[in-house]
């Protein structure tokens, strides 16, 4: 797998979640194993040039989080330029323009999704960017702002000529959010619209079944997770075990998911000091007791954590009170397994996808 010059061991990439996609979870993604390029969470161009501390701490790395892209949104073609060349000279291993964020405050500065609507401003904006650095730049899209205005295969087109590297686009309009169905036949009209750079496609992604049905299906040449890789932080090695071999493995059990939840919170203490870091940590641990059983015990008084003695405690006390639920063998009782993660443009109807791949709370909700 190629981008650009970047050679690449994994057709599977991280796609940015702001508020998630932190050098915490990025670690513990990368120790668990099948993952390559990852993306840092969207970060404001100016605000890079600015060395705003924020802007800072989101492209924070370190020599195991590598290869590492740098996802940038502005609408100024010189900030753009400017910043890609400070994360090249930082040595970044590649840069994403973002143009699918559906957020109003993004789009409103024509970052984002507004990108899409400005086919010859963006394409100049980004010619600019190619031609200022070494690294490849990628973009990253939806399939336009509504379904009347779905633009990204004559985007994509515009982009290959402008000498972006690769294409990375979401299976649904900036209109949608993250309701309604993935549309992989909008990913396959942009794999067809390009001639010679790789398309990788994204969205509701949380099996490995679900990865090789949408690049069959569309012809992309890899697929980028976000939301399916909070909800299964093993999605990575699992579904590249499965495209090599046709092999579904188990699910990881009860004391591996708390051994890796435990890994997450000593790297967010690290990255992010205690207060702070269990401050962060408070929702991202039910996304991994979503998959404990039982666990609204553990849930209510997690996220209130303030030490890490404290988060101790309370996952003590909530492994005592799991016990009930388990059989003879110590496992799950059937009737409190949880249910079996499905990507939900596969089998499930549209009105409960939310439900089914939840949206994170954060900074930008609906990212």
């Amino acid at each position: 797998m190629r981008i650009g010059s970047l050679e690449l061991k994994s057709n599977l990439f991280l796609s940015p979640l702001a508020g998630y996609t932190n050098l915490p979870f990025r670690l513990t993604l990368r120790e668990i194993g099948g993952l390559d390029l990852a993306t840092t969470d969207l970060v404001n161009a100016r605000s890079l040039l600015e060395k705003n501390p924020k802007a800072l701490k989101l492209i924070e790395t370190c020599s195991a989080d590598r290869p590492l892209a740098v996802q940038l949104f502005g609408s100024d073609p010189e900030e753009m330029r400017d910043a890609a060349q400070q994360l090249e000279a930082a040595g970044i291993s590649s840069v994403d323009i973002n143009m699918g964020c559906p957020v109003r405050k993004v789009c409103r500065v024509g970052g984002g999704s507004a990108m899409m609507t400005e086919l010859g401003r963006t394409a100049k904006l980004v010619k600019g960017m190619v031609e200022a650095v070494k690294i490849p730049i990628s973009a990253k899209m939806r399939l336009g702002w509504d379904e009347q205005n779905v633009t990204a295969p004559d985007l994509a087109g515009a982009l290959e000529d402008a000498g972006v590297a690769a294409i990375f686009v979401h299976g649904r309009t900036r209109e949608q959010g993250f309701g309604g169905s993935v549309n992989l036949r909008g990913i396959q009209a942009v794999v067809r619209a390009v001639k010679r750079i790789p398309v990788i496609g994204n969205g509701d992604v949380t099996t490995p079944e679900a990865a090789k049905r949408m690049i069959e299906e569309t012809g992309c040449a890899g697929v980028s997770i976000g939301r399916g890789a909070f909800y299964n932080p093993w999605i990575f090695l699992h579904t590249r075990h499965y495209l090599r071999t046709g092999e579904v493995l188990p699910e990881p059990g009860f004391e591996e998911r708390v051994r890796v939840m435990c890994r997450h919170l000593e790297l967010m203490l690290e990255v992010f000091g205690e207060e702070h870091g269990c401050r962060m940590f408070r929702k991202v641990a039910p996304w991994y007791a979503k998959r404990f059983g039982p666990a609204n015990v553990f849930n209510k008084r997690v996220v209130t954590i303030s030490s890490k003695a404290e988060f101790c405690k309370i996952l003590g006390d909530y492994i005592d009170w799991r016990k009930q639920f388990l059989d003879e063998n110590g496992e799950l009782k059937l009737q409190y397994q949880p249910a079996p993660l499905v990507a939900s443009f596969m089998h499930e109807p549209a009105v409960s996808q939310r439900e089914q791949i939840p949206v994170p709370k954060g900074p930008v909700e609906v990212w």
